[in-house]
This record gives C-alpha cells, sequence and structure tokens, in this order.
C-alpha cells in the first residue's frame, strides 16, 4: 500500500475525517432506526418493494450463512450484481463481517472477471442467474470456496437462498477500521481493470463527505449507477442510510422510465455524468414538470463541458460541478450556493481536509482523507503515490488564485500534432457547438506527417447527417480557434463506449478508429465489450 505520512493520519484522526469504526459497524448503528423506510427496485427482471428493515435481515442472515461457512474479517467478498436488492443485502453482509467487499459492474465479461477473481481471490463470489449479456458460468469461478447465484441456478449448492442460515447475524464483527473494506475495479488507462483499495476509514469519510454536500432537499432520488461501480455502491448503499433517505434503484438506465418514475413516484435525477442528464432533457417525454424534480443538478464522473452547465442553467436549474476518481472521490467541488462562475466553469474548491497542488507540467496532485490505500497491483501504486502521500491523479488542471480549480485535459487524451499541445476538452467543446453534435469524443488519429492530428468521433442528434470536414472548418474559423486545433478526422457513432460512471473510454475509441474505414467509425463491437 502507498505510504501515508505519520503526521496526516494524525490530523485525520484529530479532525474525525478518519474515526475508529469499521463500516459494519457504522451500518449496524445508522440502520437501527430506519427499518421502515422504503427499499424499491424498479426492474423488468427483478422488481422488488420492500423496506430497509427487510434488507437488513436478508443481509444479516446471509452474514451468518457465510460465518458457519468459515468467513469473516479479512476474507474477499466478490459480487457482480446489476442494481437488485440482492446486491445490498451481500454489500450490508459483508460489512458486518468485517470482510474485504469487492463490486464488480454487471457488464463485465469472463476476460474481466477472471482477472478480479485471481487479483482478489475470494472466499466468496455472488453473482446473478443471467442479465443481459450476463450469464452465470461456473467454470469462470470454479477455485471460489463459496458461490452464490441469484435468480435459479439449478443447484442447490450454488443458490444464493441456499446461503442463508434461519437466524440472523447480530452486530458486527470487529474489524481494523485501517484497513481494507473495499476493492473497486476501474477501467482506463490499462489494460487490464486497476484493483483500487479502500479502507474503512477512507470510504466512511467519503460517504460523510458526499452525504454532507448533498443535504440539498431533493426528496428521493433514483440511482441508477451500476452498484457494481464505486459510485453507484456509494448512492445505492452508504449515502442513503446517512440521509436516512429512501432507496430506489433501476438496472437499466431507460430515460423514459426515468421521467416516468419522476412523475409517478417523486423521484428526483441528482446528476452524475453530463450524459444521465442530457439524455433525459433529450427524450421526447421531457417536459417542463420535470424541472421540479431536477433542479439542483451536481455534475461529476466525467469531463463537464461548460456549454452543458451554461444550458441548464439558462433553463432555470442550479447546476454544480465535482471533480475526483475511484482512486480519490471527492478532490473539489462547487457549492450549489456558490457563484454561477464558479458552478458553471470550474471544477470547485478542495473539500475538507484535501490539499491540491500542480506539477511542473501542470498535473494535478491530490492528498486527503479519502484517498485510496494503493492498488493491488505494487507497481501501479508505486507510480501514482510518492513518499509524501500525494496522489498523482493523470489530470491536467488549472488552479485559480481564488482557490478554484478547473480541468483541462487528461494527459492521455493530449493529441501532440507536429510538436503542438491540443486539449481534446478545448476542441470537444468547440465542436458542441455544432447543431448536429448531441456528443463528441476527441481523440488522436496516427498520421505520417504530424504524427499524430485531431480526430473527432460524433454522437449526431436525430436526423442530422454527419458534419464533413471543411464544414468543421468553418465553424471553428468562425470560433476563432487556431488552425492547428481543427479536427481533421471526422467519424459518426450511434454510442460511445462508456465506463459504468458513464465516462467515455477513449482508448476503446482510438481502437475503433484504427480498424475503421475513413469516415465510419464502427462502435457495435466496442458496445459488445462493454455492455
Amino acid at each position: 500500500m502507498r505510504t501515508i505520512p505519520d503526521e496526516l493520519r494524525a490530523a485525520y484522526e484529530a479532525a474525525g475525517w478518519w474515526r475508529p469504526e469499521t463500516l459494519g459497524e457504522q451500518l449496524t448503528r445508522d440502520l437501527a432506526g430506519l427499518r421502515e423506510l422504503p427499499f424499491r427496485v424498479h426492474s423488468d427482471a427483478r422488481p422488488w418493494s420492500g423496506s430497509f428493515g427487510e434488507v437488513e435481515l436478508l443481509a444479516r442472515r446471509l452474514a451468518a450463512g457465510l460465518r458457519e461457512r468459515g468467513v469473516g474479517p479479512g476474507d474477499t467478498v466478490v459480487f457482480q450484481l446489476p442494481n437488485w436488492m440482492e446486491a445490498a443485502a451481500t454489500f450490508w453482509a459483508s460489512a458486518f463481517l468485517g470482510a474485504v467487499t469487492v463490486p464488480v459492474v454487471h457488464f463485465y465479461g469472463a476476460r474481466e472477471l477472471t482477472h478480479i477473481l485471481g487479483v482478489t481471490k475470494p472466499a466468496v463470489f455472488i453473482t446473478a442467474a443471467s442479465f443481459g449479456r450476463l450469464v452465470f458460468d461456473p467454470e469462470v469461478s470454479a477455485g471460489v470456496p463459496i458461490v452464490g447465484v441469484v435468480g435459479g441456478s439449478g443447484s442447490a449448492a450454488v443458490d444464493f437462498d441456499a446461503l442463508l442460515a434461519d437466524e440472523p447475524l447480530a452486530g458486527a464483527l470487529p474489524a481494523d477500521p485501517a484497513g481494507p473494506a473495499l476493492i473497486a475495479f476501474t477501467s482506463g488507462t490499462t489494460s487490464a481493470p486497476k484493483g483500487v483499495v479502500h479502507s474503512h476509514q477512507t470510504l466512511g469519510c467519503e460517504a460523510r463527505q458526499l452525504a454532507e454536500q448533498n443535504k440539498l432537499d431533493r426528496g428521493a432520488q433514483l440511482t441508477a449507477a451500476p452498484v457494481g461501480h464505486f459510485i453507484g455502491m456509494l448512492a445505492a448503499f452508504l449515502i442513503p442510510v446517512l440521509h436516512g433517505k429512501p432507496v430506489h434503484l433501476t438496472d437499466v438506465w431507460d430515460p423514459g422510465r426515468a421521467l416516468a418514475l419522476m412523475r409517478s413516484d417523486g423521484l428526483s435525477v441528482g446528476g452524475g455524468p453530463p450524459y444521465f442528464v442530457t439524455s433525459l432533457m433529450e427524450h421526447p417525454d421531457f417536459s417542463p414538470e420535470h424541472m421540479a424534480h431536477m433542479r439542483y443538478v451536481g455534475l461529476g464522473g466525467s469531463t463537464v463541458p461548460p456549454s452543458v452547465t451554461r444550458g441548464l442553467a439558462d433553463l432555470g436549474l442550479i447546476p454544480f460541478r465535482a471533480y475526483g476518481s475511484t482512486e480519490h472521490p471527492s478532490i473539489t467541488t462547487s457549492r450549489y450556493h456558490a457563484p454561477e462562475y464558479e458552478r458553471l466553469y470550474t471544477d470547485g474548491r478542495p473539500m475538507p481536509g484535501v490539499e491540491i497542488r500542480l506539477g511542473p507540467d501542470g498535473e494535478i496532485l491530490s492528498r486527503g482523507p479519502d484517498l485510496c490505500l494503493g492498488y493491488t497491483d505494487p507497481e501501479l501504486t508505486a507510480a501514482a503515490f510518492d513518499a509524501d502521500g500525494w496522489y498523482h491523479t493523470g489530470d491536467i488542471g488549472v488552479l485559480h488564485p481564488d482557490g478554484h480549480l478547473t480541468i483541462s485535459d487528461r494527459k492521455s487524451d493530449v493529441i501532440i500534432r507536429g510538436g503542438e499541445n491540443v486539449s481534446a476538452i478545448e476542441v470537444e467543446e468547440v465542436l458542441a457547438g455544432l447543431p448536429a453534435v448531441a456528443e463528441a469524443a476527441v481523440v488522436a488519429v496516427p498520421d505520417a506527417r504530424f504524427g499524430e492530428v485531431v480526430g473527432a468521433v460524433l454522437r449526431l442528434r436525430p436526423e442530422h447527417a454527419l458534419p464533413t470536414v471543411d464544414e468543421i472548418a468553418a465553424h471553428f474559423a468562425a470560433a476563432g480557434v487556431a488552425r492547428q486545433k481543427w479536427p481533421e478526422r471526422v467519424f459518426a457513432a450511434d454510442e460511445f463506449p462508456r465506463t459504468a460512471s458513464g465516462k467515455v473510454q477513449k482508448h476503446l475509441i482510438r481502437r475503433g478508429i484504427a480498424t475503421s474505414r475513413r469516415g465510419e467509425y464502427d462502435s457495435s463491437q466496442l458496445r459488445t465489450e462493454i455492455s
């Protein structure tokens, strides 16, 4: 794990950011007064309606059943489930046992899952019999001692219900609060998903930070982000407990269904990656009536174009931005009551206890009480964390004199055209001004003359044609953008490959371009890989 200087440990403990309790102890205390709260799953595949108390009872029966099979503090519990009630029961059960929980997004295939199981060597694996492209394959998990399958497996030995004890586990088993509590796998810059290790203290701090940040009275929120992903897991299983608010999950992101639930159940959509918000507003069922259920829109999880925040503000909404990652979940945020410029055009100020500074090349370095312990791969840990506790994010930013931070690019997304650096984010923002463009992803395209040139992959609005290179050049010229930043390759895509948090996976786009025909970008194979 990474080096954490003694003075930082002492400061985090003195401020109460790191507490001498485990997640299981925290959940045991806080769930005690919430047993009547509604817990609902809006799903065609596995709908469910009940209460926190019913989910907690199931979790405690599962915890007792696993304890009878020898599972306890420090053991690893992997689950790969959609946004179902059983995912909450598994997460809470693992916390009660003091185990290390490993959530896995439900659309990961056999290759990714084999890697994760090989790295974590779990005592328990809980999954679904089937959901979309997820189909239980006993060969993949053959080395795991305890396997439970939700939805019928054809074998009592691996049926989820067969793991439940008659008598529930009481309380929480003791564990080290500074020890690992969660391993979250994130994909992006490496070929295999990276395992990010959080402790009870870092994860508890992050949950409290987000709960405090989101004290707005939005009512019950709909959680569509996959619970196998870090932010979806927090939003579904920890933050509502701290808020004392009902849980509403959906296992498929369907903007039409989300809009209908906003009307029928009064649910709100609080934001997240811009894609979730813009897809609602692009849907034909969207109406002014829905505005009341999304007045405050917190955006993060991927790059937030100013055109999006400006457009939302012009509609009368109150957008605000945040910046973080699985490794360091909450680095900066702008408050909903902050001045408009800060909310719309910057990523806000550091969260309590968080420090940031810029390296010589503009790379953002951060450290704070919610920063992870490191990666499961020691080499990745050594490369990303230094001896003073700083995390080298790989993001490029501008730190304003008044303390605001603005993300300007990702180091891996900078296009070097003939020795000149071109910001992908800047080009994407200009492309967003074209009437035909619903969303743009800008990447480097290899070029014999310049080394790299700017490639624009465009998701088009309905009934619009792909703009030509000449039409785009005229648009950039009118905007006063330097010529070397103009896109020289243009591709169309019906959808982009995305992470579970909605972030566009540009390394997959670059791979798709490498095998595409001129002027075309075939995203079908990429969707097969990640959906």
